[in-house]
C-alpha cells in the first residue's frame, strides 16, 4: 500500500513538472506580455528596462527555471490587473467557488444516486421512465440556457431569488461562506442548480446503469435466495456493487466543477475563480492565467489519488492484494 501511495505521488510530481513546462511555453514564451505591462508609446529606454525587470533578456530556458523556482517557493508573481499577488488573489476568490461546487456536486449526488437506483429497480414504472427523461434534459440543454432560465423564471417573473451576486457571508476562520445566511442561501440556491443539473443527470444515468446490471449478478440472485430484503438488497449488495464507478465520476465531476464552472459563474455574477479566469483573460493577465491552469493541474492529480485511495477501502481485493 505504501509503494502504491509513493509511485503514484511519483506520477503526480511527473505530471505537475510537465504542465508546468507546458502552461509556460503556452502563456509567456508566446507573444510579448511587455505589451500589456507597458503603454505603446513608452520611450525605449523605458521599455528595455522593464524587460530587463521581468527577465524576459534571458534566454527561453533559463526563464523556464527562473519561473519553476518561483512557483516552488508558493511565488505566482504580481496580478498586472490587481497589483497583488496572484496566490492571495485566487485564495480570495476560492471559497465562493468551492462552496458553489460542493453544493452543486453534493446536491446532484444525493437526488441522482437514489433516483438512478430506483429507476434501476423499477425500470418499468412511470416514475422511473420520467426520471430518465429528465437525465435525458440534463445531458441535452445547454447550461447556460438552463441558467437564463433559471433567472427569467425564478428571478424576473416571479422574484422568488435574486439573480446575481453572492449575497451576505459569515466569516468562519478568516473564509466567507454564504450559505450561512438566509440571504447569502438564496443566491446560492440559482447557481447551484444550474451547475448540478448535468451532474444530476451523469449521475442519474450511471447509477441507474449500475443498477441494472448488479440485479442480474450472482451476488443479487444469492442475497435474495438467503431471504434478504429487497431494502437490504440494495443497500448493502447493489449499491456496494456500483460504488466504484460513483465515486470514479464523484470525484472528476467535483474536479471539473470547481476547475470549470466559468460559465454559470459568469452568467449569476458568482465571485469565484471562474468568473476571475474570465476577467483575466480579457485583460491578459498573464500570472492570473499561470496560477489558475496550474491550481486546475493540482485539483486533478489530487483528486484521482484521492479516488485510488478509495477504491482500496471499497474494494476487498485490492485490500487484499495490497497486503500481499
Amino acid at each position: 500500500m505504501l509503494a502504491h501511495i509513493l509511485g503514484r505521488l511519483g506520477q503526480a510530481l511527473v505530471v505537475m513538472l510537465v504542465m508546468s513546462a507546458l502552461v509556460f511555453v503556452g502563456v509567456y514564451a508566446i507573444g510579448n506580455p511587455i505589451d500589456v505591462l507597458i503603454g505603446p508609446d513608452v520611450s525605449q529606454d523605458i521599455r528595455l528596462d522593464t524587460i530587463a525587470r521581468y527577465g524576459l533578456d534571458q534566454p527561453l530556458y533559463v526563464q523556464y527555471f527562473t519561473f519553476l523556482g518561483r512557483i516552488l517557493q508558493g511565488d505566482f508573481g504580481r496580478s498586472f490587473v490587481f497589483g497583488m499577488p496572484v496566490l492571495d488573489l485566487i485564495l480570495s476568490r476560492l471559497p465562493a467557488t468551492l462552496e458553489l461546487t460542493l453544493a452543486a456536486v453534493v446536491g446532484a449526488a444525493l437526488i441522482g444516486i437514489p433516483a438512478g437506483i430506483y429507476a434501476g429497480y423499477r425500470p418499468d414504472g412511470l416514475a422511473a421512465k420520467a426520471i430518465m427523461t429528465v437525465s435525458i434534459l440534463g445531458f441535452s440543454v445547454p447550461t447556460f440556457w438552463i441558467g437564463l432560465v433559471l433567472i427569467m423564471a425564478f428571478a424576473v417573473e416571479l422574484q422568488w431569488l435574486p439573480a446575481g451576486g453572492r449575497g451576505a457571508t459569515v466569516s468562519v476562520f478568516g473564509v466567507e461562506w454564504s450559505f450561512l445566511t438566509a440571504n447569502g442561501l438564496s443566491h446560492l440556491l440559482l447557481p447551484a442548480c444550474n451547475l448540478a443539473f448535468f451532474k444530476l443527470a451523469l449521475m442519474t444515468r450511471l447509477a441507474r446503469a449500475g443498477t441494472r446490471e448488479a440485479m442480474l449478478s450472482d451476488t443479487v440472485k444469492f442475497a435474495r435466495a438467503a431471504g434478504l430484503s429487497e431494502w437490504t438488497v440494495l443497500r448493502r449488495h447493489v449499491l456496494r456493487l456500483i460504488a466504484i464507478p460513483l465515486v470514479t465520476v464523484f470525484g472528476l465531476e467535483f474536479a471539473s466543477t470547481l476547475a470549470f464552472a466559468v460559465v454559470t459563474e459568469t452568467i449569476f455574477s458568482w465571485p469565484g475563480i471562474g468568473k476571475l479566469i474570465i476577467d483575466s483573460i480579457t485583460s491578459l493577465d498573464r500570472p492570473v492565467m499561470v496560477a489558475y491552469l496550474m491550481l486546475v493541474s493540482f485539483v486533478f492529480i489530487m483528486i484521482n489519488f484521492l479516488v485510488d485511495l478509495a477504491y482500496v477501502g471499497l474494494d476487498p481485493r485490492l485490500r487484499r492484494a495490497g497486503s500481499r
